[in-house]
């Protein structure tokens, strides 16, 4: 609608302001009123790739692999450097809408927005200058969006348009799932299908004959590696995500697992 449109741009000049407290004085005691917290948007710039079904997205920096199974769909994004900040924005959610402000209006779709789940990195071009096909060069904040969810908020001819967007939470259906790759010694486990946040900040493993909790690294993107030997044991995982909420996940590797399987939990961040 026209109106979420104005919304966007009405809230984003009113926020210095939402941030003041209130101070109201009454039968001589003081009571402190903090406004609500003021909705961030901010200013970047969209391309997009992957052809009209998106077929072209599949894979990624993040290791989701095949996007529709599981369960991200067309509605994603690679981002630039900066924001990919080496794999920790990897299942974020941005709320994104063409700038009217600063598009050409050819070329922009007002009073739309899209949300898109951040699943790739749209790599740095240091042979062409960032304003000129660099898009995502650093310090440049970017959006190489799905087709799809792209030519929600902008025309096709037009290639690149500036953008405004926020972060905002991450709908899923069912539970956290996990899917364990590596070989002996060295188990990569893929974490997805994360709702509100959408990304996690630390894990740690447990097997079931111990009461220790033994930290796991992120390797690349989505994948948490441990270099323990953890192969066909019954596993526990302990999960922080980037807003700090952490839950575990009790035995949810069931014992005799193998490579490549996939194991999904009933809980969920909220």
């Amino acid at each position: 609608r026209a109106s979420d449109d104005r919304d966007i741009y009405t809230m984003a000049r009113a926020a210095p302001a939402r941030g003041a407290a209130l101070v109201l004085l009454t039968v001589g005691c003081a009571f402190a009123v903090a406004a609500a917290p003021a909705v961030t948007w901010q200013r970047a710039h969209a391309t997009f790739y992957g052809g009209a079904d998106a077929s072209g997205t599949m894979g990624g920096a993040c290791g989701y692999g095949n996007l529709y199974s599981t369960g991200y769909g067309t509605h994603t994004a690679a981002l630039s450097t900066l924001m990919f900040n080496d794999g920790a924005a990897c299942g974020q959610c941005y709320k994104v809408a063409c700038d009217r402000e600063l598009a050409d209006t050819r070329w922009c779709k007002p009073g739309v927005t899209v949300t898109i789940t951040a699943t790739n990195l749209c790599p740095p071009n240091h042979a062409l200058p960032s304003d000129n096909g660099g898009w995502c060069n650093a310090p440049r904040l970017h959006f190489d969006m799905a087709q799809p969810a792209w030519e929600k908020i902008g025309v096709y001819k037009g290639g690149i348009i500036p953008v405004m967007y926020q972060r905002v939470p991450c709908e899923k259906r069912g539970g956290v799932r996990f899917k364990i790759d590596g070989h002996d010694y060295f188990n990569l486990v893929l974490v997805f299908n994360v709702a509100t946040s959408g990304s996690i900040k630390s894990m740690d493993v447990k097997i079931s004959d111990s009461n220790d909790w033994a930290p796991m690294a992120r390797n690349w993107g989505a994948n948490w590696q441990s270099l323990a030997n953890l192969t066909g044991k019954m596993l526990s995982f302990r999960l922080t995500d980037t807003e700090g909420q952490t839950l575990v996940f009790h035995n949810i590797v069931s014992s005799g697992w193998k490579f490549g399987q996939t194991f999904t939990s009933s809980l969920q961040f909220n």
